[in-house]
């Protein structure tokens, strides 16, 4: 059975394809149950490399599960075949992912990025406080819904984190992500806080969505390396940004990870703080509207006595248009440090980000 006849019997009509890898493509459909268009990423189990397989699909699907926010995009329903394909059924972001709005659009004025990364950090803090971390925030896997509100997506390097006998936080050593987006102590290969490096993509991620380029040029990653060190960030002076908008970028693009913005200090920054209390208290107020109210995503487990059938189980810029987010890590430690960590994986793997009909592939 082809992937139109498995979700035809689900109760999904298949449209086009929204972006395809070397083992995953996403396609858009729409759910007869819920009456709304929906994504839907497929993903071939016998083509997925090892690392993704043991340690990160099975992360990622367990995170989906769980996750239910208003900035977060929702997903509906998990199954799987016994031919070892799996389908993730999610929210379509109907207006694309920032990236594209930003190239189509230009950089946006303070107070509609204010509202935005508002959006975006509150997304972020609800993961955190879950002790979630998403380790890959970009611009492309942030996507916008009908109404342009942010959806934070693709967790697919997504992980919980975990304390030792002393009950301190165990530091990363997977060094993932896209490098326009990654922290030194990423770049360098130094096991690092996931949390901090969250907080420093969302440094890179605000810096573009006011400037319309990226805060460093990544074409020579050891220089950008260097240029991150000494805490230097150019601003254009043609958009005339305000102080606290330049001081909330530069406390998050900090390299001593221990001046760096938490989350929370994110949400509490003067810059944050002259958003309305309506428009601060609007997510919340949404997700208690949520259609998915038990935190429950539909988890199938195909019976493999009948492929087609499934038993449930329990949820167990440079300038930004020619930015380079294929930069490989490996290469990247080698010329910094001589030799790749044992965990190191690249930077940008092949999977399609989840888009809008109306975003071109």
């Amino acid at each position: 059975m082809d992937d139109s006849s498995v979700l035809k019997v689900r109760g999904y009509r298949v449209g086009m394809i929204l972006g395809e890898g070397s083992y995953a493509k996403v396609k858009s459909a729409f759910s007869e149950r819920l009456k709304c268009s929906v994504a839907v990423k497929i993903i071939n189990r016998r083509k997925v490399p090892p690392d993704f397989l043991l340690k990160f699909l099975p992360r990622e699907m367990e995170i989906l599960a769980v996750l239910n926010h208003c900035c977060v995009v929702k997903t509906y329903e998990i199954f799987e075949t016994a031919v070892g394909k799996i389908y993730i059924v999610m929210e379509l972001g109907a207006q694309g992912d920032l990236l594209e709005y930003i190239k189509s659009r230009g950089p946006m004025p303070e107070d509609v990025a204010r509202k935005l990364f508002h959006q975006l950090a509150t997304a972020v803090k609800y993961c955190h406080d879950l002790d979630i971390v998403h380790r890959d925030l970009k611009c492309e896997n942030i996507l916008l819904d009908k109404e342009f509100n942010i959806k934070l997506s693709d967790f697919g390097f997504a992980r919980r984190l975990g304390q030792d006998s002393n009950g301190k936080m165990v530091l990363s050593k997977t060094f993932c992500g896209s490098a326009a987006y990654a922290s030194p102590e990423v770049l360098q290969g130094i096991p690092y806080e996931p949390k901090l490096y969250d907080v420093w993509s969302l440094g890179v991620i605000l810096y573009i969505m006011v400037s319309g380029t990226m805060p460093y040029d990544d074409s020579n990653i050891k220089k950008m390396l260097r240029v991150q060190k000494q805490h230097h960030i150019d601003f254009p002076r043609y958009r005339r940004l305000s102080s606290d908008c330049k001081d909330i970028i530069l406390n998050m693009l900090q390299p001593d990870i221990s001046q760096r913005l938490t989350i929370d200090g994110i949400l509490n920054h003067r810059w944050l703080q002259t958003l309305s209390k309506a428009k601060r208290t609007e997510c919340t107020q949404l997700n208690k509207k949520d259609v998915n109210p038990t935190n429950q995503v539909s988890v199938f487990k195909q019976d493999t006595a009948n492929p087609n059938k499934a038993t449930s189980t329990l949820p167990t810029i440079r300038e930004i248009q020619t930015i380079s987010a294929e930069t490989n890590l490996q290469e990247v430690l080698k010329q910094e440090q001589g030799k790749i960590p044992t965990d190191t994986i690249i930077l940008t793997e092949d999977r399609p980000a989840l888009i809008s009909d109306n975003v071109p592939v």
